[in-house]
């Protein structure tokens, strides 16, 4: 793979309720797929409480995105309504290759980084961020 094609992949943003949630599965993530793939946590609140923050979560993007995409993992409920609003924050461009996840958080996030690292377009990785649901543990 070229320097160029390493540097454009896929990157993804972890949405959480918790930074520590958050920050965790990037860490989780970012042990599986190496230094390649660009990971952002995106968890809690601008005063450090429990919650999301639309700004918060387009600042990730924008910085997890080198122009291949990027995949939004979200945990539960108005994380996904703070990931949509977020879409609307952003330049139009990189609005339209940001996709979210309706898949689990973690286990969607560590496969999705794989993926992502081995060069997979923004389809496939939200393809297997979202087919993790399936995976079965034993």
């Amino acid at each position: 793979m070229s320097a160029e094609a390493s540097a454009r992949r896929v990157g993804l943003v972890v949405v959480s309720h918790s930074a520590q949630v958050a920050q965790g599965t990037v860490e989780l993530a970012a042990a599986m797929a190496g230094p390649e793939v660009r990971l952002r946590a995106a968890g809690g609140t601008v005063d450090g409480g429990l919650g999301t923050n639309a700004e918060r979560i387009a600042a990730a993007v924008e910085e997890a995105d080198a122009g291949a995409g990027v995949v939004v993992l979200v945990d539960i409920g108005s994380a996904v309504l703070a990931a949509e609003t977020a879409l609307e924050l952003l330049p139009e461009a990189v609005a339209a290759r940001t996709r979210i996840s309706g898949g689990p958080l973690v286990e969607g996030a560590v496969v999705a980084a794989v993926q992502a690292s081995i060069g997979e377009d923004v389809e496939g990785v939200l393809r297997a961020a979202e087919d993790a649901a399936n995976l079965r543990k034993r």
